[in-house]
């Protein structure tokens, strides 16, 4: 086909808003002339892992990822947030640059534009490594419990993978552990379960162990010259049967080429690692000390494997491109003067470069681009070279940036030019160091600097410091030549520049001062996360002295404090002419600033007091460190100092396994999909194979929080392209539209009303997914907007509640009122905590997928869900069917954490309704901003307490209403308060108690179960209100825990007895010696002391969390099938899902256990509702308990029935032997087996004996500490040392990996996942780029982790009491509430800087304490001056749904 024949015909386009006239044409008119000359082309020839592609017109409204997942076999690449924020779409491509140069680049394929792919080679997952011949880092990965869920495990191995192949130097691997960890290499990368320290682990071990590599501790400059020698070695041939290297030396194919010296012999023998378990769990650090050489249990590093660049791309020959439809079409220009053509002729054509804005529009702001031109590959746009003669260097005035070059490009050259040009170019050292913290490297690898200044962000982190180094750009245009604008005047306003219509950012020019010239630059940027997040304020500063330190010139830069970038004009006037280093100069400064940016209370993006009290303090930190460069006086070095984290080290304590009495059971046996994960042949539900018919459903949500449906316009959606129906409220039958885990109250249809923005209104579907989503798009609903509740004081206020009515009385309480026992009381404390929702964020969105069979009028259901049972009641219930006619099926779920215990049924049925109607099968998968809309999250809590102690602060009573925000239904969040209810105690003796929970309804999303289900929120506020108590009696708050602990035989609020396995008193004394808590804790003390802008704290807390569904009795039951076959195999089944967890492979070394025989012999397949009915949900930390005990129970009798033939061929025979005797006498070799837990039983109400609630607690204990810059909030961990009572555990690495990732996910819900909703009650945190977990570069610094072994005398401790599997405990949920312990050391930190600033008033600190609430809370005179007070009915511009 032709390139002109596919030019659309779109109506004419708007005019631009700029002074030169442009005539309205259509894009056909304007564009086809060029087409017809130039654009012949519509063909795009690339490789994908060393195979040929030739793809013609493709999809123009395709990404990358979109036609990589459109491949049958390349379903390793997944689609986690569509916006670049979390890599699990990372791919790394093979480029070819000046010089013959070949670079790998990390890009986020769910963002880079299929037209970039042109020229290239793709090397997706699949291309490393399969299970049967894994590459070595995938191998590593898997074999040292890097992961988990697994579906975010392909892109950080391509990300690994890409900074390796880039490392090769001469002959060898050269990476620093800070190449690994801190310079960004990863930072584009999200993994929600393992807590990161096994991944970074896994990755310097492979370059040490695997690839015999140099893993130095401090890297040389990365300079362009280094670059140059690194990328000429990585030339490679372009002769199939050799290498050929051009220079006649190596290739740089990893691991050798056919030209380097021979390696050393002495390794070449690596023993094949047992199946049965990963030597490389003895350590779980490079210098952990162990000494343990982890290169025996991997396969040896076979360089043949690696994929080399394919060698006809060494001749490829650009050339222009032109594809697309009616709807959009794309160009890929060569040259700048073509390019120049295009916008000339067609001004309103979009130049896409990494299209990290673009895409992010066209997703979520539905923009319409209808021409689109990848500029990314003219070569004069992306390509730089320096003079290579210093003196030549030393002579330039200023250095031009081409203004494609990518961002990381620009790092380099920046941190070239400052190795040396040294001061002269510090501009570039503070480019290098916003650009550093810019974005992931996936996006700093396509993203430019002329795309971050055309977009015009006022959160810019590049602008501010370009114009305080006084840059320029350059703008090309074809009618206008060059024009040349001073950045200081580009900016007009909100999202507008001077850039014209038909203009191309060409350059951008930075300055260089002259030598010995008296001037500091330095940028500084405030986020959330330090790593690849959004800024909340950026600063550009500087200044010029003359040669008596008086102010020459100056610029003072601010992003986030207005617009757009701007300069702080009244400042910069007040500074002019005063000598710097006066205090009189910086009081004048800190005056203007504040004229400068006097903001509202309710200003766009809210945060009014600390984005004010941030420009204040980041000036502050800019004026002492100027004194300091130009030596102009003595300093606090403290105030220049930020936070830097170091190399992350840490243990795991392991026992020798000579010591355990059991032959697979706690053995530590990798996750057995984590191989498949790590090549990416782990298959999900959206990775299923696309059915026959399929059709593909895509969402209508509501847009407001509270309102009337007058009218829903289907119309104009039925009319688009592929479209083929719709199913709403009047497709369920009558009385089957609404569901619910415990009361069934929520619609899957909104009726005449919406209760939340974002419940669901109907579905379209259509015959693909983007045509679908195109569709939804389109439906108009006309509202009538209602008053909504969002907030828990508006449901209190309002009296807005669910049916709850359950409380916990204790003592006195039991007969009446607490006024007696407070009468009593030496001090009585009250206050008011409050902790935010926290997002599930599993990497992998809710999904499913409905295959009618018309025959029978049955369904077959796969859905990724935590609880089948549910989902198959409610399914058949929509469809008019029996339950027995319907099968949920789920083999795993890339993440769930309780986001998938409930959330996933409205998605089943939904399906299953269109599926019936249409009679083909249905899929959808929710899009990231789609989900956390529609699927809930940890709820929300408050709790108003009054406590009363004695003298010693012994707690006497305790009166407490906790509430919850519930959103728009229940859901579980009635269980939620239960547990919360439960857990208020934590670890402490409390004799009189009267608990009450309250359940708000809110007009938010419905907000259901969360990893600790409610228990992390009230020991939150148990640890809060011990902390009120420990600072009002002034006593030392680890001694107030002590004296207050249980003891055996105490009773809980609801009356279960403390018994012999309370073992919190024995880990407190032995982590606290093994973490040399009471020097550390001195040692804070003196830092503290000595140091006044930044401050540490230390602390300790325990945890005690109840196992069992509680009083959800009749879910404390599970089944499982068992089965051999004649040939010894053995099939299992149970009523547990695979979520991560490790349940699969602990239920298989349960079941080998039982059975004498390998795990390698026992094959789990997927959980499905034909083959275990009514099962309970994987949920409660129960499912090894429940589970294990119905498998053992299904081998207990196989083995009765075995046990003649085990005792005539005897104990060691083969189970194919016995199992072919078994078989040939007619013996049943399938079992059914059930357990139900015993002991329990609690009804509320019981007050007198009462069954006990918990089946058992499993508990631990962690030491934090932390260090916080006091001017902008910032922290990090600097170590953590954690002890858990976990029982026997079944496999010692799985549990360190849950208890692991536990942590870190806690550490997220008390410092830095904050949920936002604007004032319209909509939900403003829907994504990545708005809503931040912890990252690689967040977790501790040290991260020390063990298993309670003994008492503290020595002796081997026991858990038989307990009747659990195997002795074991739960272990999913409980650590969780030991993230906290990052939140209690940061409290002390900020208590020691009120201290300091003589703040008297009690600290009142809120969870999540996120960089603005702890700055805040400093309560030093920048925040006090900062104040911002709120004008009569000014509301701030985001709400926290827990106030």
């Amino acid at each position: 086909m032709a390139a002109a024949e596919i030019l659309p015909k779109p109506p004419a386009t708007r005019r631009m808003p700029d002074p030169e006239p442009y005539l309205v044409q259509t894009a056909a008119e304007t564009l086809t002339p060029l087409v017809q000359s130039t654009y012949t082309s519509s063909e795009l020839h690339f490789f994908v892992n060393g195979r040929r592609v030739t793809l013609q017109n493709p999809n123009p409204g395709w990404v990358l990822l979109d036609w990589i997942r459109a491949q049958d076999n390349l379903k390793g690449t997944k689609l986690g947030c569509g916006e670049g924020g979390c890599g699990a779409c990372t791919v790394v491509l093979q480029t070819v640059e000046k010089g013959r140069r070949l670079k790998h680049i990390a890009v986020n394929a769910c963002l880079f534009p299929l037209i970039g792919i042109d020229g290239k080679s793709l090397i997706t997952i699949e291309g490393l490594g399969s299970v049967t011949r894994p590459h070595p880092l995938q191998e590593r990965i898997a074999k040292m419990h890097g992961s988990q869920c697994g579906f975010c495990t392909p892109g950080i191995v391509m990300s690994l993978y890409a900074l390796i192949r880039n490392s090769y130097q001469n002959g060898k691997f050269r990476l620093s552990s800070s190449d690994v960890e801190l310079q960004g290499h990863l930072d584009g990368n999200l993994c929600r379960c393992t807590g990161y320290k096994p991944i970074l682990e896994a990755a310097k071990t492979f370059i040490v162990e695997d690839l015999k590599g140099d893993l130095v501790e401090d890297s040389e400059v990365p300079s362009l010259e280094a670059t140059k020698l690194t990328e000429d070695l990585e030339r490679v041939s372009m002769d199939v049967n050799a290498c050929g290297s051009l220079t006649g030396g190596s290739c740089g194919r990893p691991g050798g080429c056919c030209r380097d010296p021979s390696p050393s012999s002495s390794n070449s023998s690596v023993a094949k690692m047992s199946s049965l378990e990963s030597a490389a769990t003895r350590a779980t650090s490079v210098d952990s000390g162990s000494g343990t050489s982890l290169s025996n249990s991997f396969i040896p590093y076979d360089p043949s494997a690696e994929l080399i660049f394919p060698p006809s791309l060494w001749k490829y020959e650009p050339r222009a491109i032109c594809y697309g439809d009616e709807r959009k079409i794309w160009f890929k220009p060569t040259t700048l003067e073509q390019l120049l053509e295009l916008k000339s002729a067609y001004p309103s054509a979009k130049i896409v470069g990494g299209a990290s804005e673009t895409q992010i529009e066209i997703r979520f702001k539905k923009s319409d681009y209808r021409v689109c031109i990848y500029a990314s590959d003219i070569v004069v746009l992306n390509s730089c070279e320096l003079p290579e003669d210093d003196a030549k260097l030393a002579a330039l005035p200023e250095v031009s940036i081409p203004g494609n070059l990518s961002l990381t490009k620009v790092e380099e050259l920046c941190m070239t030019l400052f190795h040396r040009l040294g001061a002269r170019a510090m501009a570039f050292d503070a480019l290098r160091k916003q650009l550093r913290y810019f974005a992931g490297r996936q996006i700093r690898n396509v993203a430019s600097l002329a795309g971050n200044l055309a977009t015009a962000s006022p959160i810019s982190d590049s602008a501010p410091a370009l114009l305080a180094a006084n840059a320029g750009i350059i703008i090309r245009t074809k009618k206008g030549g060059l024009i040349d604008i001073p950045l200081s005047t580009f900016f007009l306003g909100y999202r507008k520049t001077k850039l014209p219509p038909d203009g191309v950012i060409t350059q951008i020019k930075i300055p260089l001062p002259p030598s010995g010239t008296l001037e500091v630059i330095k940028a500084y940027k405030q986020a959330k996360r330090k790593d690849d997040d959004i800024a909340i304020v950026t600063a550009g500063f500087r200044v010029r002295l003359d040669r008596n330190g008086f102010v020459e010139d100056v610029t003072f830069a601010f992003g986030g404090m207005a617009p757009t970038t701007v300069v702080a004009t009244k400042t910069q006037q007040a500074v002019l002419g005063q000598r710097w280093a006066d205090d009189n100069t910086l009081k004048e400064a800190m005056d203007g600033l504040l004229k400068d940016f006097d903001l509202p209370f309710g200003v766009p993006g809210g945060m009014a007091q600390y984005r004010k009290t941030l420009a204040l303090s980041l000036f502050f930190r800019f004026w002492h460190e100027a004194i300091v460069e130009l030596d102009l006086a003595e300093v606090d070095f403290g105030v220049i100092k930020e936070i830097q984290r170091g190399i992350s080290t840490g243990n795991r304590a392991h026992d020798p396994l000579a010591t355990s009495t059991t032959r697979v059971v706690g053995r530590e046996i990798p996750h057995l999909s984590a191989l498949k994960h790590c090549t990416g042949e782990a298959e999900y539900v959206d990775d299923m194979p696309q059915q026959k018919n399929e059709l593909f459903g895509a969402l209508v949500l509501s847009t407001k929080a509270h309102a009337k449906i007058h009218e829903v316009d289907w119309n104009t959606a039925l009319k688009m392209p592929g479209v083929v129906g719709y199913i709403d409220k009047d497709s369920v039958p009558q009385g089957s539209n609404n569901w619910g885990p415990i009361r069934v109250d929520e619609p899957l249809f909104a009726v005449d009303e919406v209760h939340s923005h974002g419940q669901t209104i109907g579905m379209v579907y259509a015959e693909t997914a983007l045509q679908a989503q195109a569709a939804a798009a389109k439906v108009r609903v006309r509202y009538e907007t209602l008053p909504a509740i969002l907030t828990i004081n508006q449901a209190i206020d309002a009296g807005s509640y669910f049916e709850h009515g359950k409380q916990l009385k204790k003592g006195a309480a039991v007969q009446g009122s607490l006024d007696e026992i407070f009468s009593n009381c030496e001090y009585v404390f009250e206050g008011v905590t409050r902790l935010g929702g926290q997002e599930h964020f599993y990497l992998e969105t809710l999904a499913a997928l409905a295959i009618p069979h018309v025959e029978d009028g049955s369904m077959e259901v796969y859905a990724s869900s935590q609880n089948l049972m549910e989902n198959q009641v409610f399914v058949a219930q929509v469809l008019g069917v029996p339950m027995s006619r319907v099968n949920m099926r789920v083999r795993r779920i890339g993440g769930a954490y309780g986001g998938k215990e409930s959330r996933t049924t409205p998605i089943a049925c939904l399906l299953a309704i269109a599926a019936k109607k249409e009679r083909r099968p249905l899929r959808m998968m929710l899009n990231r901003d789609e989900d956390i809309a529609t699927s809930g999250q940890r709820h929300p809590m408050q709790c108003r307490w009054k406590i009363g102690t004695d003298t010693n602060g012994i707690i006497k009573c305790l009166d407490t209403d906790i509430y919850d925000n519930a959103g728009y239904s229940l859901d579980m969040s009635g269980a939620v308060m239960d547990r919360a209810c439960t857990h208020i105690d934590n670890c402490y003796s409390i004799p009189h108690a009267w608990i009450r929970g309250w359940v708000c309804k809110t007009n938010t999303v419905s907000n259901t179960a969360f990893r600790g289900f409610g228990g992390p929120q009230a020991m939150y506020f148990t640890e809060s209100f011990m902390s009120a108590i420990a600072e009002g009696l002034q006593i030392d708050v680890d001694e107030l825990r002590a004296r207050n602990l249980y003891k055996e035989g105490d009773l809980t609020p609801f009356l279960q007895k403390i018994d012999v396995d309370f073992h919190i008193p024995t880990m407190l004394e032995q982590l606290s010696a093994n973490a040399d808590y009471e020097n550390r804790k001195s040692a804070v003390k003196r830092f503290n002391y000595e140091n006044r802008y930044r401050k540490q704290g230390i602390c300790k807390i325990p945890t005690k969390f109840g196992l069992s569904f509680a009083t959800a009795l009749h879910l404390n039951q599970a089944g499982a099938y068992v089965r051999i076959y004649e040939d010894g195999s053995v099939l299992l089944h149970h009523g547990g899902t695979e979520m991560g967890q490790g349940l699969y492979t602990k239920m298989c070394q349960v079941a080998a256990e039982e059975l004498g025989v390998g795990v390698d012999e026992i094959f789990n397949k997927d959980s499905q509702t034909d083959q275990v009915a009514n099962a309970s949900p994987t949920a409660a930390s129960s499912g090894s308990d429940l589970n294990g005990m119905a498998v053992k129970h299904a081998c207990d009798q196989l083995n009765e029935r075995l046990a003649p033939y085990r005792k005539q061929y005897g104990a060691d025979a083969p189970m194919s032997v016995i199992a072919h005797a078994a078989y040939r006498d007619r013996v049943n070799l399938a079992a059914n087996g059930f357990w139900k837990m015993p002991r329990i039983g609690y009804k509320w109400g019981n007050y007198k004996d009462p069954l006990p609630m918990f089946y058992y607690f499993t508990q631990g204990v962690a030491i934090t500490e932390v260090e916080l810059d006091l001017l902008t909030g910032d922290h990090t961990v600097v170590r953590t040392d954690i002890m858990m009572d976990v029982g026997r555990s079944i496999n010692p690495s799985i549990d360190y990996g849950q208890i692991e990732g536990a942590f870190v996910q806690g550490q997220g819900l008390f410092t830095m996942e904050e949920s936002l909703w604007t004032r319209e009650g909509e939900l403003f945190t829907r994504g990545p780029g708005t809503y931040k977990i912890p990252g690689f570069s967040d977790i501790p610094q040290i991260f020390n982790v063990s298993m309670l072994r003994h008492d503290s005398k020595g002796n081997a401790i026991s858990w038989k009491h307990l009747r659990s599997i195997q002795s074991s405990k739960g272990i999913g949920e409980p650590p969780l509430f030991l993230g906290s312990t990052v939140f209690f050391a940061l409290r002390e930190a900020v208590r020691a800087a009120r201290e300091m600033n003589g703040v008297k008033e009690p600290l009142v600190l809120d969870a999540p304490a996120t960089a603005e609430k702890l700055r805040l809370a400093v309560g030093d005179e920048f925040v006090k001056r900062a104040a911002v007070v709120p004008k009569e009915g000014e509301t701030n511009f985001f709400v926290r749904i827990e106030e």
